[in-house]
């Protein structure tokens, strides 16, 4: 008795694997593009040779070579606001937390008197301010 083998292939494709490569895939692009903060402001720095930073600062202020003034709370995204309403906005931020920097980011091609009126803030008000430079040693 000649028994006959039932060979049958299937032509299927099982997608569970591949499903989850790209789960994980997605998974690693979310998770590095939250974890990276890109500056959307473009600023020059002026150049220091100073390697002190400080790790507490409450508010950034940002200023770039057309004069726009730009505040973020922390690492927060920076938003737009006009020159006559700093002083109240940073006002309103270090009432929450008295403790820590505001640190300032000014272009090197702004005019002196941009940098002069955030510095008359923080001196009328007694706050510490720390301008960021870029160290030029490596």
């Amino acid at each position: 008795m000649a028994l006959k083998k039932r060979n049958k292939v299937e032509a299927g494709f099982a997608m569970s694997s591949m499903t989850d490569i790209i789960f994980l895939l997605l998974l690693f692009f979310i998770m590095a593009s939250t974890m990276s903060s890109p500056n959307d402001i473009k600023i020059n720095l002026p150049q220091s040779k100073a390697k002190t930073s400080t790790k507490s600062v409450v508010a950034k202020v940002s200023i770039d070579d057309q004069g726009n003034y730009f505040v973020a709370k922390g690492n927060a995204q920076p938003e737009a606001i006009a020159p006559e309403l700093l002083e109240s906005y940073i006002l309103n931020l270090l009432a929450q937390d008295t403790t820590t920097y505001i640190a300032l980011h000014a272009d090197q091609e702004i005019a002196y008197k941009e940098v002069v009126r955030v510095l008359d803030i923080a001196n009328q008000h007694k706050l510490k301010l720390v301008i960021a430079t870029q160290n030029t040693q490596k």
